[in-house]
């Protein structure tokens, strides 16, 4: 697949996406957010891709959304928004309820929808040279991208509510320890230790991880009851897969499984 704002890779099982405009920032235009719906749809469908990486190329992760752009709109500049947040919703729900783990490797600077894009993955690993800022009231703008999700089920409403409301700056290591990423690696190692995490996660039961994702969707939201039978029907589903079958001779023959993600 071949994108104008986005250079999309498939290793083997791991797909790397990343946010290829650097003169912009890894700004997310109209165009983007259409690349981003597109790629996230081919991840969703694509047996073949059994882990995701998602990251930014240059010094930013996401400056967050193109103000330049949406200036340009004039008085349509909520017609374009309304248009764009489809597209850039309708991606992060296909990667949420995807059954591969997707991994965010956030290489840089990670503002406005750059910070939402930075909580919504599975797994999360940062470079110490990552800074975080939600920035939307700075332009008298509200937060879109999933954050008002994600980022208060990761650290809770006080801490959401300083981010969003002061836009203060996390470090990588402030963000470390407040819970909204799960590693710091020094810059240069981002990348090997996201790919050797895609990897790990490429050759486990991709379906599981699947039932898994849309279970923990679900958890803040379902009664005690209702999540337990969701818990039920999911574990008696994932025994009934080829991996599952698989994984349970194994442990008792004393062997290490080999899944297939089927």
């Amino acid at each position: 697949m071949t994108f104008e704002t986005l250079d999309f890779e498939l290793h083997d099982n791991v797909a790397v996406i990343r946010m290829n405009r650097p003169e912009n920032a890894n700004a997310l235009n109209k165009k983007m957010g259409q690349e981003l719906m597109d790629v996230a749809i081919e991840c969703d469908e694509n047996p073949d891709i059994r882990a995701t990486i998602f990251t930014g190329t240059g010094r930013f992760y996401s400056a967050g959304g193109d103000l330049p752009s949406f200036a340009d709109a004039g008085d349509d500049m909520p017609k374009l928004l309304k248009e764009l947040t489809i597209y850039l919703h309708g991606a992060l729900s296909r990667f949420a309820r995807m059954d591969a783990p997707m991994i965010l490797a956030i290489n840089g600077v990670a503002a406005g929808a750059g910070f939402s894009m930075a909580c919504c993955g599975d797994l999360s690993i940062a470079s110490e040279d990552a800074k975080f800022t939600m920035a939307y009231t700075n332009a008298g703008l509200v937060t879109d991208g999933s954050s008002t999700y994600y980022v208060a089920r990761h650290i809770g409403m006080r801490r959401t509510q300083e981010l969003m409301l002061t836009n203060r700056t996390l470090t990588a290591q402030e963000a470390l320890d407040w819970g909204l990423v799960n590693k710091v690696v020094p810059a240069d190692q981002l990348m090997d230790e996201a790919m050797d995490l895609a990897q790990k996660m490429a050759a486990g039961p991709t379906k599981s991880y699947g039932m898994i994702k849309n279970l923990l969707l679900n958890t803040f939201s379902d009664t005690l009851e209702s999540q337990m039978e969701l818990e039920a029907r999911g574990i008696a589903a994932a025994a009934n897969t080829e991996d599952g079958k698989a994984g349970i001779q194994a442990f008792l023959n004393k062997q290490k499984p080999e899944f297939t993600g089927k």
